[in-house]
């Protein structure tokens, strides 16, 4: 099996190719773009199984291995350099790049294949408002500070006993 070198992914400054990945050549490492990193690059190795992200965050070398069947699908996004084919994860900041170009035949049969490969649906254009936040609902919610129960004005519920009109008892030895 055939390794992709670290050279096939985020190009030097002033070449004109696009990122593009081969899905039939796994596993695959290459560099993407990541603006949380230091440098704003971080190194990814793809296999059929596994993803390796590879990042430095204020110093701080971190490496993330995350399951294949973990990512949502496969998904086209429109981007400033044309379509970009994306391996969609719940975390934004886990998506993978897999592919940039303006051809929309390349994208379309390279979305099939990247799909079949990984095992993954292929997913429309997830460009949308994230959901409002809910509203928190539960049993805590209503209930009083404790030093307001402490300090609850009211009756008493076992009042004291007050016999009026009795003459007093009292005991002498």
């Amino acid at each position: 099996m055939r390794r992709q070198t670290a050279t096939s992914g985020i190009n030097p400054a002033g070449s004109s190719r696009n990122l593009r990945l081969d899905p039939l050549s796994l596993p695959v490492s290459f560099a993407a773009n990541d603006s949380r990193a230091d440098g704003g690059i971080r190194q990814i190795e793809l296999h059929r199984e596994r993803v390796t992200l590879h990042r430095a965050v204020r110093g701080m070398k971190m490496t993330i291995s995350v399951r294949v069947s973990e990512f949502i699908g496969v998904t086209l996004r429109d981007t400033s350099h044309g379509r970009a084919l994306v391996l969609l994860h719940r975390d934004p900041s886990l998506a993978i790049p897999l592919l940039v170009t303006e051809d929309a035949g390349e994208c379309a049969a390279a979305w099939q294949t990247w799909s079949e490969v990984l095992a993954l649906p292929q997913l429309a254009d997830d460009t949308r408002e994230p959901a409002p936040r809910r509203r928190r609902r539960n049993a805590i919610r209503d209930r009083r500070p404790a030093f307001l129960v402490r300090r609850r004005c009211g009756h008493s519920l076992n009042p004291a006993a007050i016999h009026r009109g009795e003459g007093e008892i009292i005991a002498r030895d």
